[in-house]
């Protein structure tokens, strides 16, 4: 189960957001990353994976950190179930294998030429890392803006109280919060702003822009 809370905000907070969490001493900066995650659906549609009944995110990550290059990589399967958006914080389904980032070529393989999955969207971003025993905090740098992610990791501590602690730590409310994916977001943006939608959200093209 994964509990979080997110919140999106103009490139000029970037550097601000950065400073603010590296000066938090029971923070750990882990560093930054450039991700870039494609995401597939189910062969077949009558069980696709956006569907509304199923509402879930199939998702192969690579991650490589900026300043070592020492790269990662992972399958994730997210998926919103009946109460995500009861209480404060997002509860969503989430289930992760880590693989070599040397095998991806024969993941995509197995996923696309095999089993027939396909290919849906992908996106890239840059994400900062702070974290402790209780709490990840993320800093996403996407093309169309910047994101702010707060997610519980106590395995004993309640998941609300452990983000509202956090959330007064940096002056945020809870209901400011934006409720869903990233996806979502830029969909919304996209509409707003009459700017094309690519199926891959990447630096460089034409993208559109969060104003605070």
């Amino acid at each position: 189960m994964e509990e979080e809370l997110r919140y999106y905000y103009g490139f000029d907070k970037y550097e601000t957001l950065l400073k603010t969490l590296k000066n938090f001493d029971d923070l750990e900066y882990k560093g930054c990353f450039y991700e870039i995650t494609t995401q597939y659906d189910h062969p077949d549609i009558k069980q696709s994976f956006y569907n509304k009944n199923v509402d879930g995110r199939f998702r192969v990550r690579c991650s490589k950190n900026i300043e070592n290059e020492n790269s990662s990589a992972k399958i994730s399967w997210k998926k919103r179930n009946v109460d995500t958006f009861n209480g404060i914080v997002n509860k969503e389904e989430e289930i992760e294998i880590n693989f070599n980032y040397s095998e991806l070529h024969e993941l995509e393989y197995l996923l696309e030429k095999v089993i027939k999955m396909k290919k849906i969207e992908s996106y890239e971003r840059y994400r900062n890392v702070f974290d402790n025993e209780d709490i990840e905090i993320v800093v996403d740098k996407y093309p169309f803006g910047i994101a702010l992610e707060i997610e519980n990791k106590s395995k004993t501590k309640n998941a609300e109280k452990t983000i509202l602690y956090w959330l007064d730590k940096l002056k945020l409310k809870s209901q400011n919060a934006y409720r869903l994916s990233w996806d979502d977001k830029y969909t919304e943006l996209c509409k707003k702003q009459n700017i094309e939608i690519f199926k891959q959200v990447k630096f460089g093209l034409p993208m559109p822009k969060i104003m605070d």
